[in-house]
């Protein structure tokens, strides 16, 4: 029986994994969050590990407070850099299999066309920065899958969409800005796809490649397009309206441009990848 840890398994995307994992059966999954598993402690990780001797770490634990980060760039990059290095020293030279999400803020946004894994990484933030560090430290273990991601949603947590439908019940327009450019990934999904690579690797129908993937949703939007689609999808009628970034104020610079090339992830695995548009009227339907 495999056992499956996941890290950070309150948040998003752990909170997913919870739901899919219920569709496989035969695994042993081991579901923990900063409060019986704090990863920022070496000796805590190194005992955790030895303990429960699991065959894959889907890593989930991360600090995404991207305004915050740069006040405090030494606490995101505990919990992004140093606390995959506590992982990553426990299952060095192991069969441990290791997938680490990461970010497509590790990108600089200055390209024109999707992003492949290749792309040198140059992020702009303090936040993207810790979860370059955090790829790094990843990278040292040589059953390591990363995979970067973006503008994550789901119906656990805090996220855009949630912060959308809840401004525009109470105001009558939104100020949402129109000069980036990226995809939504909802969290169900990728959830779903690194289940399915795993199962297909314990039962040899697929092989595990290390190294970095891409994974959203398909499709390309502005987050000003994902906004009045989603008081579309909710029938609401709140007026939204474009702005550009430097009218509205942020501590951290963002990528103008984070779309990914997913080529890689789909080729590898045999992925099916829904578009946005087509998994956020999923999320509609599920949260009314």
């Amino acid at each position: 029986m495999a056992i499956i840890l996941i890290t950070g398994a309150k948040g998003q995307l752990g909170n997913e994994l919870k739901v899919v994992s219920k569709n496989y059966y035969g695994y042993d999954f081991i579901f923990t969050d900063i409060d019986s598993l704090d990863i920022t402690s070496q000796e805590q990780t190194s005992e955790f590990l030895k303990k429960s001797s699991p065959d894959w770490i889907i890593n989930c634990a991360a600090y995404n407070l991207v305004d915050k980060a740069e006040a405090e760039p030494d606490q995101a990059l505990l919990i992004n850099g140093t606390a995959v290095k506590n992982i990553t020293e426990v299952i060095r030279g192991s069969e441990c299999r290791f997938i680490h999400i990461s970010s497509d803020y590790v990108y600089d946004g200055k390209s024109n066309v999707p992003y492949n894994e290749n792309t040198q990484a140059n992020p702009l933030s303090a936040y993207g920065r810790s979860k370059l560090s955090g790829e790094k430290y990843a990278l040292l273990h040589q059953g390591s899958m990363i995979i970067r991601t973006s503008w994550l949603y789901s119906s656990f947590g805090n996220n855009f969409v949630k912060t959308i439908l809840r401004h525009a019940a109470e105001k009558e327009s939104l100020k949402v800005v129109f000069d980036q450019t990226g995809t939504p990934t909802y969290a169900a999904d990728l959830a779903g796809a690194i289940m399915s690579i795993i199962s297909g690797v314990i039962r040899n129908q697929l092989a595990m490649n290390s190294g970095i993937y891409n994974y959203s949703n398909e499709g390309v939007c502005t987050w000003y397009d994902f906004a009045c689609e989603i008081i579309k999808e909710a029938g609401l009628t709140c007026h939204v309206q474009p702005v550009l970034t430097k009218d509205y104020q942020q501590n951290a610079q963002r990528p103008a441009y984070s779309v990914m090339d997913k080529s890689k992830i789909k080729d590898n695995y045999g992925l099916s990848i829904p578009h946005w548009r087509d998994s956020l009227i999923k999320y509609m339907k599920l949260v009314k």
